[in-house]
């Protein structure tokens, strides 16, 4: 294991290197900088202009930019932020905790949901009830994200009376630092509950659907008969014997959604003005923030390669055909 571990890190930093490289040489490529919106403001001479772009070093060869980019990296220093004019690590290190916290509860609650309701249609298969979890399953993964959480937001923050829930925001600014630790814990919790719910909704149908897939053709094996022949009831047969060896479809898409607790939902953020990493990169994007976007592709792409590394060690786990090999 430590060997398989040690050269898959391997492979994962060569890949973080070169995604890198290639973000960078696409983002300095494209057509305008981040000062391009100074043309706009007929206050702001072009010689100005050339004074930003030598102060920051874009008036640099790209190969040289780069080269100085990777050595900071190697330093500890992200860089600065052109657009929002603070540091590249203060700006992630305020927006990862606000996108973990929401991923990780919309994709814990959409995996729960999902395996769950695979259960249920496995148990109940061919009857009625596994035709309407089939039904609402398709009709959900068939909405667009932007469609669902604004859907969610109009339904449960404005028509229902009472508005239980806020319009967005991760918090109530007004009162928020005048409640108390249970009142702020409240005030968090109410904030989280429509966008988590919303990206549970939308990731609970695709693992629904492989979970019961898989269940589907592990049912017919000659462990699962022989413990039906033995008198074990049919839930626990599914539960104990179907589902344990019907777990790599989910491992999979385990190891593909990990990437997104930090990269976040970049609609479901937007539509719920959810502070996140999603928001922050669309708008590095927008405003040509060099330092921000290509530092938040480094960590994208590490928690790409974590998340497959994950997802090898877990198929080892689950699959004794992988764990006995030498």
């Amino acid at each position: 294991m430590a060997a398989f571990l040690t050269r898959r890190a391997a492979e994962g930093l060569l890949v973080v290197a070169l995604v890198t490289t290639i973000v960078f040489l696409l983002i300095h490529a494209a057509p305008g900088d981040p000062f391009a919106a100074s043309l706009e403001d007929p206050r702001i001479s072009e010689s100005v202009r050339a004074s930003w772009q030598r102060a920051y070093g874009l008036d640099r060869p790209i190969l040289e930019q780069y080269a100085r980019y990777v050595g900071s990296v190697f330093r500890g220093d992200l860089g600065f932020s052109l657009s929002l004019q603070r540091p590249v690590a203060h700006a992630l290190r305020d927006a990862m905790p606000n996108t973990l916290l929401l991923m990780g509860t919309g994709l814990f609650g959409g995996f729960v949901l999902g395996m769950g309701v695979a259960l249920v249609q496995v148990r109940r298969r061919g009857k009625a009830a596994d035709r309407i979890l089939g039904g609402l399953s398709l009709a959900l993964y068939s909405i667009p994200d932007f469609l669902l959480a604004l859907l969610m937001l109009v339904t449960f923050a404005l028509w229902l009376p009472g508005r239980i829930f806020p319009i967005g925001g991760t918090i109530d600014p007004t009162i928020h630092d005048m409640l108390g630790p249970g009142g702020r814990f409240f005030d968090r919790v109410r904030h989280l509950i429509l966008p988590a719910a919303t990206l549970a909704l939308l990731y609970f149908p695709l693992i629904a659907r492989h979970q019961r897939a898989a269940l589907l053709d592990v049912m017919p094996a000659d462990y699962v008969t022989a413990a039906r022949a033995k008198g074990v009831p049919e839930p626990v047969v599914i539960r104990r014997h179907a589902l344990r060896n019907a777990l790599l479809p989910v491992i999979t898409l385990l190891g593909i959604a990990f990437p997104a607790l930090l990269t976040g939902a970049v609609f479901v953020e937007k539509v719920f003005s959810w502070p996140g990493m999603g928001l922050l990169i669309v708008n590095s994007i927008q405003s040509r923030d060099y330092p921000l976007l290509t530092a938040s592709v480094v960590f994208g792409s590490s928690f790409v390669v974590v998340g497959s590394i994950l997802a090898d060690v877990l198929y080892r786990q689950f699959d004794p055909r992988l764990r006995d090999e030498r």
